[in-house]
């Protein structure tokens, strides 16, 4: 299963992150989004993640642990990341190319850990690094 984290930053926007209140760069926001994922990765206990120059995403011993997509209308961003957390998620890119990226394996957060994470126990480490990145509180809805 992954963790896909939407939320909101502000109280009127429930959809996705307001980017029209940061900076209007969709590329200082993928970037952001990739700081998020390292900095949970980091307080799940994943040591040693990494960007990649030249690809999107996050990555931990040359494979691959995250993915971003994300669609951007009026700097309201729509769609978002994925962090693959259980070992149940990886058999899913058997037979596929990910992100088209020939020769490249995927991982999860399991895969680095003594004790095996929820998606739920992930989350959290996700909206804490989310509310450091963007400098917001995140609000259930």
């Amino acid at each position: 299963e992954k963790a896909g984290v939407q939320g909101a930053t502000r109280e009127e926007d429930l959809t996705g992150v307001w980017v029209r209140g940061y900076r209007q760069d969709i590329h200082w926001y993928m970037r952001a989004l990739e700081e998020c994922i390292l900095i949970a990765l980091e307080k799940a206990g994943v040591q040693g993640a990494t960007r990649e120059e030249d690809l999107t995403g996050v990555w931990v011993q040359n494979k691959k642990i995250a993915a971003l997509g994300v669609k951007v209308r009026r700097w309201v961003t729509m769609h978002g990341l994925a962090v693959n957390v259980e070992h149940s998620c990886v058999s899913y890119f058997v037979g596929i190319v990910p992100c088209g990226l020939v020769g490249r394996q995927v991982c999860c957060i399991n895969d680095f850990l003594d004790e095996p994470m929820s998606v739920a126990e992930f989350s959290v480490c996700m909206k804490e690094a989310m509310e450091e990145v963007f400098e917001v509180a995140l609000v259930e809805v």
